[in-house]
């Protein structure tokens, strides 16, 4: 497996626990408030995560998948780490003033 796969991956896994306690944060302030921003953030973490579970299977639990990414496409699965780490980025951002 390629570095950079497995760095895909460990974003992935990382992102996949961030959007988890975004959710129970912002589901709770949903059902505490009742707002629409609440819910409208709740909804994009639920998406965001069934996005994230997706590619975490891909890049982690399906060897067949990770081998085509690494041998057939490496400019592409490149290109899906780097978008993978910006995620991240965005996801501590989010994170950290959800904790603020």
């Amino acid at each position: 497996m390629g570095v950079w796969l497995t760095a895909a991956g460990a974003a992935t896994a990382v992102n996949v626990v961030l959007l988890v306690a975004l959710l129970g944060i912002w589901g709770r302030n949903y059902r505490q408030f009742r707002s629409k921003h609440a819910l409208a953030l709740s909804l994009f973490a639920l998406l965001l995560l069934a996005e994230n579970v997706l590619a975490f299977y891909y890049y982690v639990l399906d060897p067949q998948v990770a081998t085509l990414l690494n041998s057939a496409a490496p400019i592409a699965g490149r290109a899906m780490m780097f978008v993978q780490v910006l995620e991240l980025g965005a996801l501590l951002v989010l994170t950290w003033s959800a904790f603020d």
